[in-house]
């Protein structure tokens, strides 16, 4: 996972301070239970970039013509077909 456990707990706070701040949310649970379900939100998106990130560097290690990692083209192809895989797994419109 790209965060640690006290980074996503101390962004979930922040999240939930400022929605609650800017009158964005009413809260109707525990706060601590909405924190959970936001921490869970986070954790499930991270893996799911962490999915697709494996899937898209397998797919440039498959091209013919090999791509450095790094270089313009590559990165390039990298965003194009992450971009390609958020939208089949609906993180993203076509």
């Amino acid at each position: 996972m790209m965060l640690s456990e006290d980074k996503i707990s101390h962004l979930t706070h922040v999240l939930l301070k400022n929605l609650m701040a800017n009158d964005l949310v009413d809260l109707i649970e525990d706060e601590g239970d909405v924190r959970r379900e936001i921490k869970k939100t986070i954790v499930s998106e991270l893996r799911i970039g962490e999915e697709i990130d494996e899937i898209v560097r397998k797919k440039l290690q498959s091209f013919s013509k090999k791509l450095v990692e790094g270089t313009p083209e590559w990165e390039i192809m990298y965003r194009k077909i992450f971009r390609e895989e958020e939208i089949k797994r609906g993180r993203a419109s076509g």
